[in-house]
């Protein structure tokens, strides 16, 4: 990671044009779903203002301004340069801001790898919130063409909804390849709309000075801070440019948004203030308004497939988040399923998927239109950029090293932008704003759990454990039985010996004629080259410890590592046929001792139970495994 440009040389050409093309369905979505209700919500939402020609001309303004500073700006020039080997996103980030686990220990780690955990979880809820208002808003359009309708936006709604989660165990290959040209027919047909209705009324391009908005605020003080949740919502997708930033690379992402994403989004927005301007009783539906009658149909078939993308891109980053947490030790093992055998960024993760359906589905039947959505939506989104320019605050001065000069006055506008949308969104938790925060704190507490349940497991077991050189000791004193053929013990540290050799040991007094201790360990980074992923030690004869290095954007895959090393000429022989894989499973017993509270430590013991079983996350071959269990309390 550095402020300057990757080392790998970016794509040109035909390259750069379709990875541009593939940004437009992945990147964009979100945010270019925002014109269905970001301007309905600022004059006929909770808080709408009235449609007088300076209340348009001032909220076009702040529509204006904040789509060329938190976007263009903040994150297409400022946050798309921090990446983390390519990757980005706030717990990439967080990560590669602590690179020795020992930085845990110091107060400034700790707060960097709780405002990084807290910044991703925060997404969990708009990735359940995006789903439900985009389709929703995209419904109501059909019900503003077919009133007899009404009734059934909920079930409509929720149709659509499940096909969608039904079809994320298909994967995303063949779907993927339609959302660029789709996304880009999209924003085309925004700028055409918007330029149609431009041309009536020229008068409203006058929103380009920031004069206008300053008026607005002037006008009316205080009560006008409120309509900024409302405007916020047109920059919600923001944080994903910075999420997928490891998908495409930041090129085709630029140069997406400034050749067609912010063209097409400005021209619709001043659209809509135009009509707005002619007509301000279109308030209610002024984005449907804009079509003419023969287009009304494909116009809402189009927003209906936009909906369904920018979900789709959601959705496809809650699992690509949930995967990083596993990896990193926050979640414990969940069954990822990889969708696509070129991709390795195509996943699905079913208890995820699941588990978006069930919440989005309940966002729906209670909050019922999208106008009552807008009120929970955008205050993660918020809050996350904040915490964003925080890490990136960290980021400037210790691994940038850019001179103080230069980063508290950028920092410091950022900090000032970020909370003038932040502060008034707080008057939305009462009305909506509260789910995703308590979502976020639900599964803080929850990934927290895991994190100190593991800790405590683990002086469990090591409690028990002999050192390594006494286990040599003594099975050189005393020889035990030697089976021939390999056995591989997965170790969960690599400076110590695995329970399971050590109850296979007691219980059968025998010793495998060549013993592995594995290791696999999760890097900072997010993948790790082929040269730099095996470390060999041989400990004595037939008898060595390996450590597998995984990217936390990488599912470890441990026979397929072994037979690298067959390959080499380490004086290892492995054959598949006659290699064991040994782990061990461990029973967790809820105790009263110092540690966690009681309730905690159930809650951890549940998890555990329901986590995915080692065989599976490790790739081991069922029929090659033996499981060998223990009861621990703690």
């Amino acid at each position: 990671m550095s402020g300057d440009p990757s080392s790998t040389a970016p794509p040109t050409g035909k390259r750069l044009a379709w990875l541009s093309l593939g940004a437009l369905g992945v990147v964009y979505g979100d945010i270019g779903t925002s014109p269905l209700y970001a301007i309905r919500e600022c004059f006929h939402g909770p808080h709408g203002m009235a449609t007088t020609p300076g209340n348009i001309l001032g909220v076009l303004s702040l529509i204006i301004w904040s789509l060329i500073l938190i976007v263009s700006f903040k994150y297409l020039v400022v946050v798309l340069r921090a990446d983390n080997q390519g990757e980005g996103g706030i717990l990439a980030l967080s990560v590669l801001l602590l690179p020795a686990k020992e930085r845990l220990l110091q107060p400034a780690g700790k707060m960097v790898a709780l405002l990084g955990l807290f910044g991703a979880v925060l997404l969990y809820g708009d990735g359940m919130i995006t789903p439900a208002i985009s389709v929703l808003s995209a419904v109501e359009g059909l019900v503003f063409a077919a009133p007899n309708l009404k009734s059934h936006t909920i079930s409509i709604t929720l149709s659509i909804l499940a096909g969608l989660f039904l079809l994320q165990a298909r994967g995303t290959a063949g779907i993927g390849r339609l959302f660029g040209p789709i996304t880009m027919l999209w924003f085309t047909t925004l700028g055409a709309l918007g330029a149609v209705h431009l041309a009536a009324a020229p008068e409203v391009l006058a929103a380009f000075s920031p004069v206008y908005g300053f008026r607005f605020f002037a006008a009316h003080g205080l009560a006008g801070s409120v309509v900024l949740g409302s405007v916020f919502l047109v920059v919600t997708g923001g944080e994903a440019l910075y999420a997928d930033l490891g998908h495409f690379g930041p090129r085709p992402i630029r140069l997406a948004w400034f050749v067609l994403v912010l063209p097409g989004l400005l021209l619709n927005y001043l659209g809509q203030g135009a009509l707005l301007l002619r007509r301000p009783e279109a308030a209610a539906n002024v984005f449907f308004e804009m079509a003419p009658s023969w287009g009304l149909y494909p116009l809402i078939a189009l927003s209906t497939a936009a909906t369904i993308i920018a979900s789709q891109a959601v959705i496809s980053g809650v699992f690509s988040l949930t995967m990083q947490a596993v990896q990193l030790g926050y979640l414990p093992h969940l069954q990822i399923r990889h969708t696509s055998p070129d991709k390795a960024g195509q996943i699905y993760i079913p208890s995820a998927n699941w588990g978006l359906l069930i919440c989005t589905a309940g966002l729906v039947i209670g909050f019922q239109s999208s106008s009552a959505l807008a009120a929970a939506y955008g205050l993660a989104v918020a809050l996350t950029m904040l915490i964003t320019t925080v890490l990136l605050f960290i980021t400037m001065r210790r691994l940038w090293r850019w001179p103080d000069p230069v980063v508290f006055p950028l920092v410091g506008f950022f900090l000032i932008v970020d909370l003038c949308f932040f502060l008034p969104m707080i008057k939305k938790i009462p009305a909506g704003g509260w789910f995703p925060l308590v979502v976020a704190g639900l599964l803080l507490l929850l990934m927290d759990t895991w994190r100190r349940g593991r800790h405590l497991l683990s002086e469990a077991v090591d409690a028990r454990l002999p050192s390594v050189e006494a286990f040599l000791r003594q099975i050189t004193m005393h020889p035990p039985h030697r089976p021939r053929g390999t056995a591989v013990y997965m170790a969960r540290d690599a400076h110590a010996l695995p329970p399971a050799l050590i109850r296979n040991y007691r219980a059968n007094e025998s010793v495998h004629e060549q013993v592995l201790l594995v290791t696999v360990e999760t890097s900072r980074f997010p993948r790790v080259p082929s040269r730099e992923r095996l470390k060999i030690e041989k400990i004595q004869e037939h008898f060595y410890r390996i450590t597998i290095a995984c990217g936390f954007m990488e599912t470890p895959d441990v026979p397929k590592e072994l037979a690298r090393i067959s390959e080499a000429d380490n004086g290892i022989t492995i054959d598949p046929h006659t290699t064991l894989y040994v782990l061990g499973r461990e029973t967790v017993l809820a105790t009263d001792k110092p540690g966690m509270a009681l309730w905690r430590e159930r809650l951890f013991a549940r998890i555990a139970r329901n986590a995915q079983r080692a065989m599976g996350y490790f790739h081991l071959p069922p029929n090659r495994v033996l499981e060998i269990g223990a009861q621990l309390e703690i």
